[in-house]
């Protein structure tokens, strides 16, 4: 198949070198010329501007798939998109927007007659180097027309036709939201094991909770990979950001009254990570102080 990828990032390229290895022709563009570059040495065909993008093959009916931030730049580009694509194209958004925009982008399009997919992306940029896990909603007859494109692209039982628009990138947010949890388990079990009474090489813990226990998992992999790097944090601020999917995961878990202590949890402890004033924890200290004389650490 053609493909025309918008978005030359950490994943972009990565897709692209697992198109390109599949024989799929990649036709990209990237506002940044190194990653135009980079996506010619894999073998895929870039434009230097986007008007050039959507004219090529225009006679055709196109497969075009964005990977871009979620948000503005992705709102941007989906109204660029509407404007320059053909009636009958395909239009697939892989990276993490949220599902009740893509609900709105599939009506959009759909009013012009462009075909919109929102397909969950994970596994990483591994993954979409080598074989990625992809969550697909929008028209069933569009994902079958294409259904190709996701075995090439998945590891084997790695895709999902999940349904209506909306629906993949909803099981993508519940799933990073899963991700969250699962994160957060695994450093607050090595913060304990780190300040325990042990003398734990933690790089050689997670390898044998790789093996055989109950927990092992590509993530703990990763963390026997970054301890194996850096085994005593050095360097790192101990900031976590949050792309935003925990705080809809939350946000969906209040709408509809239900319960999730875990995700919720870990997505504040991320919010705290970020807090470097601490003026709520001032106020406690100071109040400690002011009611039981307790000494105020200072900095």
């Amino acid at each position: 198949m053609k493909i025309k990828i918008i978005g030359l990032g950490k994943m972009g390229l990565n897709l692209v070198s697992n198109l390109v290895g599949n024989k799929h022709e990649v036709i990209c563009y990237d506002i940044n010329e190194s990653s135009r570059e980079a996506a010619k040495e894999l073998g895929a065909h870039p434009t230097e501007d986007l008007t050039s993008f959507f004219n090529t093959n225009k006679e055709e009916q196109n497969i075009y798939w964005m990977m871009l931030p979620s948000g503005k730049i992705t709102e941007e580009m989906i109204l660029t998109c509407q404007d320059n694509l053909n009636k009958d194209d395909i239009l697939i958004d892989g990276g993490n927007s949220k599902f009740a925009d893509s609900i709105y982008h599939y009506h959009l399009l759909k009013e012009k007659g462009i075909h919109f997919l929102d397909v969950g992306t994970s596994g990483g940029m591994s993954g979409a180097r080598d074989g990625a896990c992809m969550m697909v909603g929008g028209n069933q007859e569009i994902f079958k027309k294409i259904e190709q494109l996701f075995k090439d692209l998945c590891v084997d039982n790695g895709y999902l036709y999940c349904g209506e628009a909306g629906s993949g990138h909803y099981l993508k947010m519940v799933h990073n939201g899963i991700e969250y949890g699962m994160m957060q388990a695994i450093g607050e079990g090595f913060n304990l094991l780190h300040h325990s009474r042990y003398d734990y090489d933690l790089e050689q813990v997670a390898r044998v909770f790789n093996n055989g226990s109950v927990v092992r998992s590509w993530l703990m992999e990763l963390t026997e990979k970054a301890l194996m790097e850096n085994p005593t944090m050095e360097g790192i601020s101990g900031q976590v950001p949050s792309s935003g999917e925990g705080k809809w995961t939350v946000e969906e878990m209040l709408e509809l009254g239900q319960s999730a202590p875990v995700i919720t949890q870990s997505l504040l402890t991320r919010y705290a990570s970020m807090d470097e004033e601490k003026y709520g924890e001032k106020i406690i200290a100071s109040l400690r102080n002011q009611f039981g004389g307790h000494v105020i650490p200072k900095d």
